[in-house]
């Protein structure tokens, strides 16, 4: 019984401390640009992480490394797109650009 106790506290206690990623974007100058911050569940930023900008049709149109300040520029592309946020040992964060906002 103290066994399975212990497991299902040390789940929890695991669960607690998981975080996860969060991605915003914003479009800048006009909507010439795309500003997007990384950052996780617990409030703290994503810095030195990649994010992906892709068209609707998958193919990877830029990528680029999260700054000191957790963000990334990318230009507006013409067509449709999303932005993915994957740090690999959770979920990805995405936003496409129907949730994209005016800074």
């Amino acid at each position: 019984m103290k066994k399975s106790l212990l497991l299902v506290l040390s789940a929890v206690s695991i669960q607690a401390h998981a975080h996860y990623g969060l991605l915003e974007c914003w479009y800048t100058n006009e909507r010439s640009n795309l500003l997007c911050e990384a950052s996780w569940s617990d409030g703290s930023d994503a810095t030195n992480y990649d994010i992906q900008l892709y068209s609707y049709d998958d193919d990877l149109l830029a990528r680029a490394t999260t700054d000191s300040s957790a963000q990334v520029t990318f230009p507006v592309p013409e067509d449709e797109f999303y932005v993915v946020f994957d740090p690999g040992h959770e979920a990805a964060a995405e936003v496409d650009i129907v949730e994209v906002k005016d800074k």
